[in-house]
């Protein structure tokens, strides 16, 4: 296997959100999804983290002495306010521009968070590990799965956790997460989203399964347009997380 053929890089994504970088912190912007998205995921990150490290989830700063990877991090969106909860956080992403864009906003906002020009491979390479991984909305952009989610995983810690979000492959998730969401309600520019990337379930959990991780909840998100925000959801069939976890 050449050196070439072992990144997760899918170059023309990098290009696609680096063009956009300006606009991460616009809740009216091209991220707005995200925006919208965020209360739902940063709830239940910072829920499963206290059950599973034995903190209090009402406390202000329920992830302190934890250290976080937030993988594709993108402008920060989920860096940030990680690193409000208390959590030590590095915020990695291929886009020189995207870690710019974070890097300022953070600096304005005094929030802390180490932000990095890097991919997983680069951090795993450097032996870098975490006590939770977020790799959330990024799995449907890489160039390669197995690798980057065995790259991702490699870096969780004994009795640490990986969140993932994404997109499942269903004709469902076409019709709705890309064709409506992308030429109906232009939620998203056209072409964020390419149908034959996105990834099942099941494709994500044999590589966590092989490098030690179990997966130990699985849950789909929904948007209800009457109260206008995202619920977790029984049902997986467009948009959906997963927990997993490394034995102490």
């Amino acid at each position: 296997m050449t050196e070439a053929a072992k990144t997760t890089i899918d170059q023309s994504e990098v290009d696609r959100f680096s063009a956009m970088a300006a606009e991460w912190w616009s809740p009216t912007g091209k991220f707005k999804p995200l925006h919208k998205f965020n209360p739902v995921r940063l709830a239940y990150i910072r829920d499963k983290a206290a059950e599973n490290f034995g903190r209090d989830m009402r406390s202000p700063r329920p992830l302190e002495g934890l250290r976080v990877l937030d993988i594709g991090c993108g402008g920060g969106l989920l860096s940030e306010p990680v690193a409000r909860m208390g959590a030590s956080v590095v915020g990695a992403d291929p886009s020189e521009k995207n870690i710019g864009i974070a890097s300022t906003h953070a600096k304005a906002s005094g929030v802390p968070v180490d932000y990095r020009a890097v991919t997983a491979e680069q951090l795993a390479e450097a032996g870098e590990t975490f006590d939770i991984v977020l790799n959330m909305e990024v799995v449907e952009h890489v160039a390669d799965v197995d690798l980057f989610m065995t790259t991702c995983a490699g870096m969780v810690r004994p009795g640490g956790l990986m969140f993932v979000a994404t997109i499942n492959r269903t004709m469902k998730a076409a019709a709705l997460a890309i064709f409506a969401a992308e030429n109906i309600l232009r939620w998203l520019p056209r072409g964020t989203h390419q149908y034959e990337k996105l990834v099942r379930p099941e494709e994500l959990e044999k590589p966590m399964t092989e490098s030690g991780l179990t997966v130990i909840e699985r849950t789909g998100v929904f948007f209800n347009p009457l109260s206008n925000q995202w619920n977790l959801s029984k049902d997986m069939d467009v948009n959906y997380m997963m927990l997993a976890r490394r034995e102490a």
